[in-house]
């Protein structure tokens, strides 16, 4: 029989309640879902594989994070970007994120460069080889690999809430130009990283959220996105 600090230490089931949310999140913040596209619960629930219930919890949980809009006939859509609110969020990413960096700066350890380094490579590759989807998955890595380790839950929740507005915006743009201008201001970050640098690493994460701002600033000048 498991005495009680074995059943501490025992890994923790995820609820699928949460399996649900995160899959869902990631659909929106990696553009499987387009800006303006309708979609009924239904089909979520057999996308996702998952009941009713978790389904509709996740799409209450993203509704209130901004990342999903009610459209009524049980179908969602994820919000399309407006001028207005691209200038709000650009604002609010140039503010916060820049500072996680900052403050991530102190604690990183050889093995987070190591790894941060490694997920650059991959980033690199997914430009070359026109994987949309890859850059997309690796540069969220990335970030908030680096994020993570600022020690600063309250800005990372709100780091992570703010690019669920603007993930499914930059796969437009992804998909409607290639990768070719993707923003990649990782070397200068990663640099920075090493020589111990949290004034500089700001300055390079300010200037590669700054590019990719205005790639998806550009695209709102042409069709709507």
């Amino acid at each position: 029989m498991k005495n009680l600090r074995d059943a501490d230490e025992s890994p923790r089931k995820v609820p699928s309640h949460e399996i649900t949310y995160c899959r869902l999140r990631d659909m929106i913040l990696f553009g499987q879902l387009a800006p303006g596209q309708p979609v009924t619960i239904q089909g979520l629930t057999a996308a996702l594989d998952a009941g009713m219930t978790p389904v509709r919890e996740a799409i209450r949980k993203l509704t209130a994070e901004g990342a999903l809009e009610l459209q009524g006939n049980r179908r969602v859509s994820v919000p399309k970007l407006t001028g207005s609110q691209l200038d709000e969020l650009a604002f609010a990413r140039l503010t916060i994120e820049p500072k996680l960096a900052h403050l991530a700066a102190s604690r990183l350890q050889q093995k987070d460069i190591s790894e941060l380094s490694r997920i650059d490579a991959d980033i690199d590759e997914a430009i070359s080889a026109g994987d949309v989807q890859r850059y997309l998955t690796n540069n969220y890595r990335f970030h908030f690999t680096l994020y993570d380790r600022a020690g600063a839950p309250i800005l990372l929740g709100i780091a992570h809430m703010l690019w669920l507005r603007f993930g499914p915006s930059l796969r437009v743009v992804c998909g409607r130009y290639g990768t070719s201008n993707l923003p990649d201001r990782h070397g200068e970050a990663l640099a920075a990283m090493r020589a111990g640098d949290a004034a500089a690493l700001a300055r390079a994460l300010e200037s590669d959220i700054a590019q990719g701002i205005d790639q998806v600033r550009l695209s709102l000048g042409g069709p709507e996105i």
